[in-house]
Protein backbone atom coordinates (compact mmCIF):
# COMPACT_ATOMS: atom_id res chain seq x y z
CA UNK A 1 0.00 0.00 0.00
CA UNK A 2 0.78 3.08 -1.15
CA UNK A 3 -0.32 5.57 1.27
CA UNK A 4 -2.06 5.92 4.22
CA UNK A 5 -3.69 8.72 5.25
CA UNK A 6 -4.59 9.43 9.42
CA UNK A 7 -7.20 11.93 10.41
CA UNK A 8 -8.06 12.28 14.21
CA UNK A 9 -11.33 14.59 14.71
CA UNK A 10 -13.41 15.25 16.89
CA UNK A 11 -17.29 16.70 16.29
CA UNK A 12 -16.91 17.12 12.08
CA UNK A 13 -19.46 15.20 11.01
CA UNK A 14 -20.24 18.14 8.15
CA UNK A 15 -16.56 18.12 7.12
CA UNK A 16 -16.53 14.18 6.43
CA UNK A 17 -18.09 13.52 3.55
CA UNK A 18 -16.57 16.20 1.58
CA UNK A 19 -12.93 15.32 2.89
CA UNK A 20 -13.23 11.92 1.91
CA UNK A 21 -14.39 12.96 -1.67
CA UNK A 22 -11.20 15.07 -1.62
CA UNK A 23 -8.66 12.58 -0.93
CA UNK A 24 -10.68 10.08 -2.96
CA UNK A 25 -10.47 12.02 -5.94
CA UNK A 26 -6.57 12.96 -5.21
CA UNK A 27 -5.49 9.70 -4.70
CA UNK A 28 -7.51 8.11 -7.76
CA UNK A 29 -6.09 10.90 -9.92
CA UNK A 30 -2.46 9.35 -9.01
CA UNK A 31 -2.94 5.92 -8.89
CA UNK A 32 -1.80 5.41 -5.69
CA UNK A 33 -3.27 2.48 -3.58
CA UNK A 34 -4.67 3.80 -0.35
CA UNK A 35 -6.17 3.59 3.18
CA UNK A 36 -8.14 6.41 5.03
CA UNK A 37 -7.65 6.17 8.94
CA UNK A 38 -10.43 8.12 10.52
CA UNK A 39 -10.01 7.96 14.21
CA UNK A 40 -12.84 9.29 16.69
CA UNK A 41 -11.89 11.15 19.44
CA UNK A 42 -15.40 11.09 21.23
CA UNK A 43 -17.25 13.04 19.18
CA UNK A 44 -20.35 13.61 20.42
CA UNK A 45 -22.39 14.63 16.90
CA UNK A 46 -22.94 11.78 14.45
CA UNK A 47 -19.53 11.57 12.65
CA UNK A 48 -19.33 7.93 13.55
CA UNK A 49 -22.25 7.13 12.23
CA UNK A 50 -21.07 9.36 8.93
CA UNK A 51 -17.33 6.81 9.25
CA UNK A 52 -19.51 4.24 9.28
CA UNK A 53 -21.61 4.66 6.70
CA UNK A 54 -17.94 5.84 4.62
CA UNK A 55 -16.84 2.37 5.74
CA UNK A 56 -19.40 0.49 4.38
CA UNK A 57 -19.45 2.39 0.84
CA UNK A 58 -16.08 2.65 0.45
CA UNK A 59 -13.37 -0.55 1.26
CA UNK A 60 -10.15 1.96 1.57
CA UNK A 61 -11.83 3.68 4.42
CA UNK A 62 -11.27 2.59 8.15
CA UNK A 63 -12.33 3.88 11.58
CA UNK A 64 -11.23 3.74 14.84
CA UNK A 65 -13.94 4.88 17.69
CA UNK A 66 -12.78 5.86 20.91
CA UNK A 67 -14.69 5.57 23.96
CA UNK A 68 -14.05 9.10 25.53
CA UNK A 69 -12.32 12.01 24.41
CA UNK A 70 -8.63 11.24 25.04
CA UNK A 71 -6.93 14.13 23.11
CA UNK A 72 -5.37 13.73 19.28
CA UNK A 73 -1.77 12.46 20.82
CA UNK A 74 -3.79 9.52 21.44
CA UNK A 75 -5.71 9.58 18.42
CA UNK A 76 -2.73 9.76 16.24
CA UNK A 77 -0.96 6.89 18.21
CA UNK A 78 -4.44 4.39 17.31
CA UNK A 79 -3.99 5.54 13.68
CA UNK A 80 0.09 5.48 13.39
CA UNK A 81 -0.50 1.70 15.13
CA UNK A 82 -3.24 0.79 12.39
CA UNK A 83 -1.41 2.51 9.28
CA UNK A 84 0.03 0.14 6.45
CA UNK A 85 0.64 2.04 3.90
CA UNK A 86 4.37 2.76 3.21
CA UNK A 87 3.99 6.51 3.57
CA UNK A 88 1.70 8.22 6.38
CA UNK A 89 -0.01 11.48 6.21
CA UNK A 90 -1.71 12.99 8.72
CA UNK A 91 -3.99 15.69 8.60
CA UNK A 92 -6.64 17.31 10.11
CA UNK A 93 -10.77 16.82 9.61
CA UNK A 94 -12.08 20.28 9.45
CA UNK A 95 -10.88 20.73 5.40
CA UNK A 96 -8.33 23.44 6.60
CA UNK A 97 -5.76 21.13 5.47
CA UNK A 98 -5.20 20.17 1.37
CA UNK A 99 -5.26 17.03 0.08
CA UNK A 100 -3.82 18.59 -2.78
CA UNK A 101 -1.14 18.55 -1.48
CA UNK A 102 -0.86 14.71 -0.82
CA UNK A 103 1.42 14.12 -4.30
CA UNK A 104 4.39 16.27 -3.62
CA UNK A 105 4.49 14.81 0.41
CA UNK A 106 4.86 11.52 -1.11
CA UNK A 107 7.27 11.98 -3.52
CA UNK A 108 8.98 13.76 -0.98
CA UNK A 109 9.17 10.43 1.50
CA UNK A 110 9.38 8.27 -1.06
CA UNK A 111 11.88 9.90 -3.80
CA UNK A 112 14.09 12.27 -2.11
CA UNK A 113 14.21 10.16 0.87
CA UNK A 114 12.63 12.05 4.11
CA UNK A 115 12.20 10.81 7.00
CA UNK A 116 9.41 12.94 7.95
CA UNK A 117 7.87 16.46 6.22
CA UNK A 118 6.10 19.11 8.15
CA UNK A 119 3.86 21.23 6.61
CA UNK A 120 4.01 24.74 7.24
CA UNK A 121 1.16 27.19 6.92
CA UNK A 122 3.19 30.26 6.05
CA UNK A 123 -0.27 32.23 5.09
CA UNK A 124 -3.18 31.50 7.52
CA UNK A 125 -6.65 32.33 8.26
CA UNK A 126 -6.61 32.00 11.89
CA UNK A 127 -7.60 34.73 14.57
CA UNK A 128 -4.49 36.86 15.28
CA UNK A 129 -4.33 36.57 18.75
CA UNK A 130 -6.00 33.11 19.22
CA UNK A 131 -3.78 31.42 17.03
CA UNK A 132 -0.93 33.19 14.61
CA UNK A 133 1.31 35.34 17.11
CA UNK A 134 0.84 32.13 20.11
CA UNK A 135 1.82 29.99 17.40
CA UNK A 136 5.12 32.07 16.52
CA UNK A 137 5.84 32.36 19.82
CA UNK A 138 6.17 28.41 20.50
CA UNK A 139 7.34 27.72 17.53
CA UNK A 140 10.63 30.12 17.92
CA UNK A 141 10.43 28.48 21.51
CA UNK A 142 11.08 24.76 19.60
CA UNK A 143 12.98 25.51 17.48
CA UNK A 144 15.75 27.06 19.78
CA UNK A 145 14.89 24.38 22.49
CA UNK A 146 14.78 21.00 19.77
CA UNK A 147 17.31 22.41 17.52
CA UNK A 148 14.71 21.13 15.06
CA UNK A 149 14.79 23.87 12.14
CA UNK A 150 11.04 24.07 11.34
CA UNK A 151 8.96 27.16 11.31
CA UNK A 152 5.20 25.39 11.88
CA UNK A 153 5.66 22.53 14.21
CA UNK A 154 1.84 21.92 14.82
CA UNK A 155 0.48 21.56 11.56
CA UNK A 156 -1.37 18.90 11.20
CA UNK A 157 -0.38 17.99 7.59
CA UNK A 158 2.78 16.07 7.37
CA UNK A 159 4.36 12.91 6.09
CA UNK A 160 6.29 9.88 7.39
CA UNK A 161 8.09 7.14 6.39
CA UNK A 162 6.08 3.77 8.07
CA UNK A 163 9.14 3.55 10.03
CA UNK A 164 9.16 6.89 11.88
CA UNK A 165 5.47 6.32 12.70
CA UNK A 166 6.09 3.04 13.92
CA UNK A 167 9.00 3.72 16.09
CA UNK A 168 7.91 6.90 18.28
CA UNK A 169 5.46 7.24 20.85
CA UNK A 170 3.31 9.65 21.03
CA UNK A 171 1.57 10.37 24.15
CA UNK A 172 0.27 13.03 26.88
CA UNK A 173 -0.05 16.08 24.39
CA UNK A 174 3.10 15.74 22.54
CA UNK A 175 1.63 15.46 18.62
CA UNK A 176 2.79 19.48 18.59
CA UNK A 177 6.35 17.67 18.68
CA UNK A 178 5.90 14.98 16.74
CA UNK A 179 9.32 16.02 14.64
CA UNK A 180 11.42 16.37 17.81
CA UNK A 181 10.73 12.85 18.75
CA UNK A 182 11.42 11.62 15.16
CA UNK A 183 15.17 13.58 15.44
CA UNK A 184 15.42 11.87 19.34
CA UNK A 185 14.41 8.03 17.64
CA UNK A 186 17.17 8.74 15.31
CA UNK A 187 15.03 9.83 12.50
CA UNK A 188 17.23 13.26 11.47
CA UNK A 189 16.42 14.00 8.00
CA UNK A 190 13.26 16.02 8.68
CA UNK A 191 12.46 18.82 6.12
CA UNK A 192 9.07 21.16 5.54
CA UNK A 193 6.44 21.97 2.63
CA UNK A 194 4.93 25.43 2.55
CA UNK A 195 1.39 24.50 2.00
CA UNK A 196 -2.38 25.92 1.25
CA UNK A 197 -4.39 27.24 4.42
CA UNK A 198 -7.81 27.06 3.87
CA UNK A 199 -10.68 29.33 6.48
CA UNK A 200 -12.61 26.88 8.79
CA UNK A 201 -15.38 25.80 6.27
CA UNK A 202 -17.91 24.21 9.05
CA UNK A 203 -17.99 24.23 12.57
CA UNK A 204 -15.54 26.05 15.37
CA UNK A 205 -12.20 25.43 16.96
CA UNK A 206 -11.87 22.54 19.14
CA UNK A 207 -8.34 24.05 20.56
CA UNK A 208 -9.00 27.12 23.34
CA UNK A 209 -5.87 29.46 24.56
CA UNK A 210 -4.95 27.14 27.62
CA UNK A 211 -3.40 24.67 24.83
CA UNK A 212 -0.63 27.46 24.23
CA UNK A 213 0.02 26.88 28.41
CA UNK A 214 0.11 23.26 28.07
CA UNK A 215 2.12 23.36 24.65
CA UNK A 216 4.58 25.42 26.96
CA UNK A 217 4.70 22.64 29.67
CA UNK A 218 5.00 20.28 27.19
CA UNK A 219 8.07 21.63 25.24
CA UNK A 220 9.70 21.67 28.69
CA UNK A 221 9.13 17.91 28.75
CA UNK A 222 10.03 17.33 25.52
CA UNK A 223 13.11 19.16 26.02
CA UNK A 224 13.90 17.66 29.48
CA UNK A 225 13.53 13.60 27.74
CA UNK A 226 15.45 14.69 24.80
CA UNK A 227 18.36 15.76 26.82
CA UNK A 228 18.22 13.69 30.14
CA UNK A 229 15.26 11.20 28.82
CA UNK A 230 17.44 8.13 28.83
CA UNK A 231 20.27 9.03 31.50
CA UNK A 232 17.74 11.48 34.10
CA UNK A 233 20.92 10.36 36.80
CA UNK A 234 22.93 12.45 34.90
CA UNK A 235 21.12 15.45 35.81
CA UNK A 236 19.39 14.75 38.98
CA UNK A 237 22.34 12.90 40.26
CA UNK A 238 24.97 15.66 39.54
CA UNK A 239 22.76 18.21 41.25
CA UNK A 240 22.23 16.15 44.29
CA UNK A 241 25.73 15.18 44.52
CA UNK A 242 26.59 18.95 44.44
CA UNK A 243 24.00 20.11 46.77
CA UNK A 244 24.95 17.50 49.36
CA UNK A 245 28.44 18.11 49.03
CA UNK A 246 28.16 21.78 49.51
CA UNK A 247 25.83 21.14 52.38
CA UNK A 248 28.72 18.87 54.00
CA UNK A 249 31.45 20.89 53.29
CA UNK A 250 29.36 23.76 54.87
CA UNK A 251 28.72 21.43 57.79
CA UNK A 252 31.67 20.20 58.28
CA UNK A 253 33.45 24.23 58.41
CA UNK A 254 30.34 24.66 61.44
CA UNK A 255 31.72 21.35 62.96
CA UNK A 256 35.51 22.48 62.88
CA UNK A 257 34.73 25.87 64.04
CA UNK A 258 32.66 25.08 66.87
CA UNK A 259 35.34 22.50 68.51
CA UNK A 260 38.73 24.30 67.52
CA UNK A 261 38.29 27.62 66.78
CA UNK A 262 35.47 28.58 68.41
CA UNK A 263 34.86 26.18 71.28
CA UNK A 264 32.67 28.90 74.07
CA UNK A 265 30.51 30.04 71.06
CA UNK A 266 26.81 29.32 70.40
CA UNK A 267 25.87 26.05 69.92
CA UNK A 268 25.58 24.97 65.96
CA UNK A 269 22.11 24.23 66.42
CA UNK A 270 21.81 28.31 67.44
CA UNK A 271 23.08 29.17 63.92
CA UNK A 272 21.05 29.68 60.75
CA UNK A 273 24.01 27.99 58.64
CA UNK A 274 23.44 24.89 60.44
CA UNK A 275 20.33 24.91 58.72
CA UNK A 276 21.38 25.94 55.29
CA UNK A 277 23.77 23.33 55.03
CA UNK A 278 21.17 20.57 56.54
CA UNK A 279 18.25 21.71 53.81
CA UNK A 280 21.50 21.50 51.08
CA UNK A 281 22.53 17.91 52.25
CA UNK A 282 18.66 16.73 52.56
CA UNK A 283 17.90 18.54 49.28
CA UNK A 284 21.19 17.08 47.34
CA UNK A 285 19.64 13.65 48.76
CA UNK A 286 16.09 13.66 47.37
CA UNK A 287 17.56 14.53 43.84
CA UNK A 288 20.03 12.15 43.90
CA UNK A 289 17.32 9.56 44.77
CA UNK A 290 15.03 11.26 42.41
CA UNK A 291 17.84 9.85 39.81
CA UNK A 292 18.19 6.97 40.55
CA UNK A 293 14.32 5.95 40.57
CA UNK A 294 14.55 7.24 37.55
CA UNK A 295 16.71 4.86 36.14
CA UNK A 296 14.95 1.96 37.42
CA UNK A 297 11.41 3.36 35.92
CA UNK A 298 13.32 3.71 32.84
CA UNK A 299 14.56 0.19 32.37
CA UNK A 300 11.46 -1.44 34.04
CA UNK A 301 8.36 0.45 32.93
CA UNK A 302 6.78 1.21 29.37
CA UNK A 303 4.44 3.84 28.21
CA UNK A 304 0.88 2.38 27.94
CA UNK A 305 -1.63 2.88 25.91
CA UNK A 306 -4.48 4.87 28.06
CA UNK A 307 -7.40 5.59 25.71
CA UNK A 308 -9.69 2.82 25.27
CA UNK A 309 -10.92 1.86 22.10
CA UNK A 310 -15.03 1.55 21.88
CA UNK A 311 -15.74 0.25 18.13
CA UNK A 312 -13.53 -0.35 14.88
CA UNK A 313 -15.22 -0.99 11.61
Amino acid sequence: MDISVVIPLLNEAESLPELYNWIAKVMQSNSFSYEIIFIDDGSTDNSWEIIKKLAKEHSEVKGIRFQNNFGKSQALHAGFKAAKGDVVITMDADLQDSPDEIPELFDLIKKENYDLISGWKKKRYDSKIRKNLPSKLFNAAARKTSGVKLHDFNCGLKAYKKDVVKNIDVYGEMHRYIPVLAKNAGFTKIGEKVVQHQARKYGTTKFGIERFFNGFLDLITIWFLSKFGKRPMHLFGLLGSLMFIIGFLFALYLGVDKLLLNPHGRLITQRPQFYLALTAMLIGTQLFLAGFIGEIILRNNRQQERYKIKEVV
